[in-house]
């Protein structure tokens, strides 16, 4: 697969700002098609108004506000789509935000997002949005922290690999940022434990030699620990190996399972500090 087709997911917070430059550099690396995709919120309501009468003079102005963020949006988009020569279009559309993007995610090769926010839920009105897309659009979603500054993403990678479906299915929609690494460590957590997957003889040695194949840098690793938050002990190794992008399979057991008893997907949306790449 290569990237020719990137969605980025805009709204009127300063933190697009980052969002954007790094959707704006992977086009340009990959001779790619950006997108920027605006969604305007249904009505927000307060918990405590829930039974309270809202005005259509409230409604209004919160829509128009809305509407005024798009216009803002939109010149910052085009901004760096002409700063980088890029082949853009702005799109937008009103709606629940995570079935919109998780929608129009469907025709892009990679959507970015960010990771949402709960303190402000008036621009991050689903602080849920990267889960939502991951689970929607059947394609790969790149995840951007809320804070940081991330230039030259990619250049040296993690794959998180456990021989599970989605793990393939995540290394392979990241070959074209995998070829481009200068460097990629595949990480098996407890690769000898029998609900850890198929591994064959030597953990991570036939997913190594399938990367390297396609002309992927690749160093094989695995480690054993009492944890029982595999997340915990991807984001150490990934800190120790000073890692700028982390490549996961997503929700190998149930969402719901995950949210409520924890995960390795859960743990990766709720704490890295580093961009996330997601498949299922």
């Amino acid at each position: 697969m290569a990237l020719k087709n990137i969605l980025v997911h805009i709204d009127s917070s300063d933190r697009c700002t980052e969002r954007l430059g790094i959707a704006a550099m992977l086009a340009k690396q990959h001779d790619a098609h950006l997108s920027g995709l605006y969604v305007i919120p249904e009505p927000f309501y307060p918990i405590y108004a829930e039974s309270a009468f809202i005005s259509a003079e409230l409604i209004d102005s919160m829509e128009a506000e809305a509407r005024e963020g798009s216009v803002v949006a939109e010149k910052n988009f085009r901004a760096h789509a002409d700063q980088q020569g890029l082949p853009a279009e702005w799109r937008e559309e009103q709606g629940p935000i995570g079935p919109v993007v998780g929608r129009q995610g469907r025709y892009a090769d990679l959507t970015i997002v960010a990771k949402g926010n709960l303190d402000d839920p008036m621009k991050f009105p689903n602080p849920f949005l990267a889960a939502d897309v991951v689970m929607e659009s059947g394609r790969p979603v790149l995840v951007i922290p809320n804070e940081g500054h991330f230039e030259g993403v990619g250049r040296r990678m993690m794959v998180c690999w456990n021989a599970s479906r989605e793990a393939v299915r995540a290394v392979n929609d990241a070959l074209p940022l995998l070829k481009r690494a200068d460097k990629v460590t595949v990480l098996a957590v407890n690769p000898q434990k029998s609900s850890s997957g198929d591994h064959g003889d030597i953990p991570c040695a036939d997913i190594a030699l399938h990367l390297a194949r396609h002309g992927v840098k690749t160093e094989a690793a695995s480690t054993m620990s009492d944890i029982d938050d595999i997340g915990e002990i991807i984001l150490s190794r990934a800190f120790d190996l000073d890692v700028d992008l982390i490549v996961s399979g997503a929700y190998g057991h149930s969402r719901t399972r995950e949210w409520i008893l924890g995960g390795v997907t859960e743990t990766l949306l709720r704490e890295a500090e580093m961009p996330v790449f997601l498949a299922h």
